[in-house]
């Protein structure tokens, strides 16, 4: 059992050996860490304390000194019964189970704000909480509100109370596709800069979800790639076409995160595209979540698009938690945590991975 204590410990500081500072996975307290002896110094001795930065490194280099570690924050976990989506419980579990609770942490993506390129959002939806806004749209002749109803369905997984993974973030809907779901290269790609500018400006936690696609477009990826150089994460679906996600744009842009999409099952839909350029896959079949019918509606929608906003959640989620900044430490993350080698029907060079929130 490890005794924690406050005393003064200079007496300790003598000769210069190395010993390791270890790093925390959450968010560190200002000058405050944990102090371990080795065993053969003061068994089982640890102490805990304000310690300045200073005395912190010259007791790192003492022998004596097992380990230092930073004093964290670490909050309450919250769980919703019986989630109105299996996406939700499955994603919270490693082995299979439909109707187990969704366990996420408290801040549910508080202070991270998600960007929706696709139709619009139907910010009246109570589901939002009034935390979704529609600031722009780039098609031209139509309203600046959502009149086909896929990206209200999006934003609600990726953040609605009931419906969605990070159920505190902001929503911001880019409007890039219209009434009858189609956009051009242009709109999305104005809608990709307007994020990057937008961002930088605000200077939030930000991520985007792109649950759109189309042909092969080197001007889309250098939009992306541009972005998320910005510091933007850009979570895309693959793609519904059952062939290589590498002929498909955004999907195929190095720098973009591109999710298949999976049955409850475990195995890929049907449709799903797949290959190397898909980073894992994401529940996507019957997901049920918020629709433009009503304050209070919901519908069933299924395809890549319904995997991907899975995955911008938990990336918000972890976002939130200051467990990573960069795009490029939410993508290891979301990889290292991924559900390994239960997937089925998999084609190509799909890597075996399932999303799973390590904050569950």
């Amino acid at each position: 059992m490890v005794s924690f204590r406050l005393l003064a410990i200079g007496a300790l500081i003598t000769v210069a050996c190395s010993s390791p500072l270890v790093e925390g996975d959450s968010n560190k307290l200002n000058n405050r860490y944990i102090i371990k002896l080795k065993g053969e110094a003061d068994s089982n001795q640890a102490y805990a304390g304000t310690f300045s930065e200073d005395l912190v490194s010259e007791l790192s280099s003492h022998a004596d000194i097992d380990y230092i570690e930073p004093e964290q924050e670490f909050t309450i976990l919250e769980s919703q019964a019986n989630p109105p989506s299996w996406g939700l419980s499955r994603i919270s579990q490693r082995a299979s189970n439909l109707t187990a609770p969704y366990t996420y942490p408290s801040s549910a993506g508080e202070g991270v704000d998600v960007y929706i390129l696709d139709t619009g959002i139907y910010t009246a939806h109570k589901d939002f909480e009034g935390r979704a806004s529609q600031p722009v749209s780039f098609i031209e002749g139509e309203a600046a509100e959502d009149l086909n109803g896929h990206g209200t369905h999006v934003a609600g997984t990726v953040g609605g109370k009931l419906f969605g993974v990070a159920k505190k973030v902001k929503l911001i809907g880019v409007k890039v596709l219209s009434g009858q779901g189609s956009g051009s290269t242009a709109g999305v790609i104005a809608g990709i800069n307007w994020v990057a500018e937008q961002a930088k400006s605000t200077g939030r936690k930000s991520i985007a979800n792109v649950s759109l696609g189309g042909g092969k477009s080197p001007a889309i990826v250098e939009a992306v790639e541009a972005a998320v150089k910005s510091g933007v994460s850009f979570i895309v679906a693959a793609g519904n076409e059952s062939q290589d996600a590498c002929n498909v744009s955004p999907a195929n842009a190095p720098s973009a995160f591109a999710v298949g999409s999976t049955n409850s099952d475990d195995s890929r839909r049907f449709n799903s595209n797949w290959g190397a350029c898909v980073k894992l896959s994401a529940p996507g079949t019957d997901i049920v979540s918020a629709s433009i019918d009503g304050v209070n509606a919901s519908r069933k929608n299924s395809g890549t698009s319904m995997a991907s906003p899975h995955v911008a959640g938990v990336a918000a989620l972890m976002l939130a938690e200051g467990l990573v900044s960069t795009p490029q430490q939410i993508y290891d993350a979301l990889l290292s945590a991924a559900t390994k080698n239960v997937l089925t029907d998999l084609k190509g060079a799909t890597p075996n991975l399932l999303l799973f929130n390590p904050l569950a």
